[in-house]
């Protein structure tokens, strides 16, 4: 169906096109000169007496392109080929989009890992404008290493470093190129995001097996590259009572500034800058259990 799906059709009610007809003719193609396997295996399907129809070769194809571990190559090969456009409609097709094209050579290459032995995680975080993880590109998979102090990331409590990031939003990260995340981040900004990572940590607590040649390449590259066991923890935060079911905090009054009587929450911002620049002295004994400010209009007041 993804092969299928744009494929353009004789104006004239011809004989109707299939994925076969493009395929057969990667031979011919200049990208497909380094590839002789892929021209071995469309040959032999050419060559099957047994296959009457452009789709029995097309699926005789497909079983040859998969035992040998070239079905991705075919597909590689099928986007690049310089008459791709004269084959798909760019509009239409999965083969002819940018995203969905790259999407579906990467779940057809071979993994890095076997998905079905990972530990994988789900990292769900607000809007922001930086998450403070450092990334490294190794052989087209994105690892973190390093997670900055105080950062999104850290405080979240989610992401090691050692982990590797394998999609964000759905959209897979493997075989990514340099900068890859960066670019999927800018077209995300502004929303949530969703990170699908996979631990480096097994689920005995020891080292996946399959990572260690990257991860001993990162150690050899990044000297201070260290592997996290566990998560920094928290700061203890000071102890809040509780008053008829509502939370009591400790409060200074510095005094107060008149910013009008429109205006919504950006006045907030304009006024404690003006409130503090007075540098009045924090009044004693003052009494004031909780304090709550409201947002709607109208905001004469503003108490630091």
């Amino acid at each position: 169906m993804i092969l299928r799906k744009g494929i353009k059709q004789p104006v004239l009610g011809f004989k109707r096109k299939d994925y076969w007809h493009w395929l057969e003719q990667l031979p011919n193609q200049e990208t497909h000169h380094s590839m002789p396997h892929l021209s071995v295996i469309i040959e032999k399907t050419n060559s099957c007496e047994k296959l009457l129809t452009a789709q029995g070769r097309g699926r005789y194809f497909l079983r040859l392109a998969l035992n040998g571990k070239l079905l991705a190559v075919a597909l590689q090969q099928l986007v690049k080929a310089p008459r791709m456009f004269e084959w798909y409609d760019p509009l239409t097709s999965i083969l002819g989009n940018e995203d969905f094209s790259a999407t579906t050579q990467n779940l057809l290459a071979t993994p890095l890992m076997n998905p079905a032995f990972q530990v994988c995680v789900t990292y769900e975080t607000v809007p922001c404008r930086e998450l403070g993880m450092v990334l490294r590109y190794l052989d087209g998979r994105i690892f973190i290493i390093d997670v900055l102090p105080q950062s999104q990331a850290e405080v979240d409590e989610v992401v090691l470093v050692g982990d590797v990031i394998d999609e964000i939003n759905g959209f897979s990260l493997r075989n990514a190129c340099n900068g890859q995340a960066g670019t999927v981040l800018q077209k995300l900004k502004g929303k949530p995001l969703s990170f699908r990572l996979i631990r480096w940590k097994w689920h005995d607590g020891g080292m996946y097996k399959p990572l260690l040649p990257y991860l001993k390449i990162l150690r050899e590259k990044i000297p201070r590259f260290q592997l996290q066991h566990e998560h920094v923890p928290k700061e203890k935060k000071e102890d809040r009572s509780l008053q008829g079911g509502r939370l009591l905090y400790n409060l200074r009054y510095l005094g107060h500034i008149n910013v009008g009587k429109f205006g919504g929450k950006e006045v907030i911002d304009c006024g404690i800058p003006m409130v503090l620049e007075k540098c009045l002295p924090p009044q004693a004994n003052f009494d004031l259990c909780m304090f709550t400010l409201n947002m709607e209009p109208p905001m004469e007041m503003i108490m630091a």
